[in-house]
């Protein structure tokens, strides 16, 4: 066991998808099961430690550290119910934690928010999966109510979102829910503070680099494992390559990030402005 120093970098890998099949827009945030298997059984064999997010954050403030040489951190968005049927089997066969981000409007149903993707009929973890996947140590996050894109909602909306998303996860599940990430990685100052008035202590965005602890603990930077991720890129995304990291960062960019953000905002204020609403 080491303590983390603050030079350190921790790889935070981000899934969304377990899953063989896909439309074109959404294959890119999906991995076989296959695929992940052999991922999983590269961390075991490497004698990599997964962290949930939470236990990442508190580790530099504590004297017995769960840190090991090294740690790596799982995360999942969106509660997709393959998660429960493909992903968590591979988790426990390993004793893997990691953490999950719900968007909880939508338990029990299906992924009605990706009209884009084209991938509207995914179905979602049911309230029932989501409390068994938390009784075998997967820390259970939240991912907003609706998953909208934040940064083009009023802060009185995006805060809605943010809280409501939290208090259902702490109802079903009995204890706090400390870990937030923003949906499609969208986040601004003002968003960062909200989720720390709430009563997040961290929140997860993408940014295609490694963590550090020096880093804002509500703006953690993410690497997203793709269809295209095979195992030599795996590898490289954990050991911090600069040139993976690039094609990380062009490859999300490309499948789901918008390029023009500043019209994306735009368009949403000119819609408030006119229905008499507010930034």
């Amino acid at each position: 066991m080491k303590t983390l120093t603050s030079g350190q970098k921790v790889p935070i890998l981000m899934y969304h998808s377990s899953s063989n099949t896909a439309g074109a827009r959404f294959r890119q945030f999906t991995v076989s099961p296959a695929s992940f298997a052999e991922q999983m059984a590269y961390l075991h064999r490497e004698h990599y430690t997964p962290l949930t997010v939470t236990q990442y954050i508190q580790a530099p403030s504590q004297r017995a550290s769960v840190l090991t040489e090294r740690p790596v951190i799982l995360t999942f968005d969106d509660g997709f119910a393959d998660f429960f049927s493909d992903a968590l089997p591979v988790l426990k066969q390993y004793n893997f934690t990691a953490t999950l981000y719900i968007a909880t409007s939508f338990v029990g149903g299906y992924s009605s928010w990706m009209r884009r993707e084209k991938e509207i009929a995914r179905c979602i973890l049911s309230w029932q999966q989501v409390r068994e996947i938390d009784a075998h140590g997967i820390e259970c996050g939240a991912h907003t109510h609706t998953h909208p894109q934040l940064d083009t909602l009023s802060l009185h909306a995006a805060r809605n979102e943010m809280a409501r998303s939290k208090s259902l996860l702490e109802d079903h599940l009995g204890q706090p829910v400390c870990s937030f990430a923003y949906p499609y990685g969208y986040q601004t100052v003002r968003l960062r503070q909200a989720a720390r008035e709430i009563g997040f202590s961290s929140a997860c965005a993408v940014r295609h680099a490694q963590s550090s602890p020096a880093d804002d603990a509500f703006r953690l930077a993410r690497l997203m494992v793709s269809a295209d991720t095979d195992l030599a890129t795996f590898a490289a995304l954990l050991s911090d390559t600069q040139n993976t990291l690039l094609a990380a960062r062009s490859l999300y960019l490309r499948a789901r990030t918008p390029a023009w953000q500043l019209v994306r905002r735009s368009s949403a204020s000119m819609i408030r402005y006119f229905s008499g609403g507010t930034k």
